[in-house]
């Protein structure tokens, strides 16, 4: 059996062998017919053989038992700079990705935090908003109030005269006679309760000098002693003056006052009552 398979492997070889010097003939001939009917005496080109089969061979039988197989070695190192050059690739990728996610979370954090930064301030502004609003609040009600208290105090020292009596004393006399006494009770009565009114208490006497302006404080004393015990008015809303032998305010000429007597003016400030 195994003669019969020898036999016929080189049958086929030979076969294959003279099939090949029949072309390689045919081959020449053809070349120098045409180099003779050109007139050309040059040899022709020869084309390079590869140096295997595995470099571009026909592949036939006579190639595959002339040309040594391919090989582990032959392949790996054939292989090995597309496996490399893959791998080199596959960490360029790698690499990228791992860029690309970082750049992301960057990006993200950058845009988490400038949302964060743009939310605090739009609470800043709304605050500041806020409390401007109240400040203009308070400013206008401030300045309604300073307006209002201006107006108040400029009606505080607008007093009018309500009501006027006088009292006489006779000649080195500082007690208040009856007669006195019911002129002041029918002037301070309608005072109880009442607010915004100030009396002015004035004192008149004859003489000259400072003799004349205690005797007119003695007089004046007694009848604000009077007021404050009797009709309980306050003290400070008593104004006293010692005017001794001063004329008469409102006068023409410059007369002394011929008798001892006290002043008594009640002012009112309406304006301010009324409130």
């Amino acid at each position: 059996m195994k003669s019969r398979f020898l036999a016929c492997l080189l049958l086929c070889m030979t076969l294959l062998a003279l099939s090949a010097l029949a072309q390689q003939s045919d081959s020449s001939s053809t070349s120098t017919s045409t180099t003779m009917s050109n007139g050309d005496t040059r040899e022709p080109l020869t084309e390079p053989k590869p140096k295997d089969f595995w470099d571009g061979d026909d592949p036939n039988i006579g190639n595959l038992l002339i040309h040594p197989f391919a090989t582990k070695a032959y392949v790996r190192r054939h292989t090995e700079p597309i496996r490399d050059r893959l791998k080199e690739l596959d960490e360029i990728r790698g690499e990228n990705a791992t860029k690309i996610k970082d750049i992301d979370a960057r990006s993200t954090q950058g845009l988490q935090l400038a949302s964060e930064k743009v939310n605090l301030a739009d609470q800043h502004a709304t605050d500041a908003s806020s409390k401007a609003q109240s400040a203009q609040s308070a400013a206008t009600q401030a300045s309604t109030n300073v307006a209002s208290a201006e107006a108040q105090v400029s009606r505080i020292d607008q007093y009018k005269s309500d009501a006027q009596t006088e009292i006489r004393f006779r000649p080195g006399q500082t007690m208040l006679s009856k007669t006195a006494k019911d002129a002041l009770d029918q002037m301070a009565a309608p005072l109880k309760g009442q607010h915004s009114y100030i009396i002015e208490v004035r004192g008149f006497a004859p003489g000259h000098g400072t003799a004349a302006i205690a005797s007119s404080q003695k007089m004046a004393d007694s009848v604000v002693r009077y007021l404050v015990e009797t009709h309980q008015i306050p003290v400070y809303r008593i104004y006293v003056t010692s005017m001794g032998n001063a004329s008469v305010e409102g006068q023409g000429t410059m007369k002394h006052s011929s008798a001892a007597r006290v002043e008594v003016s009640v002012l009112k400030n309406e304006t301010v009552a009324q409130r």
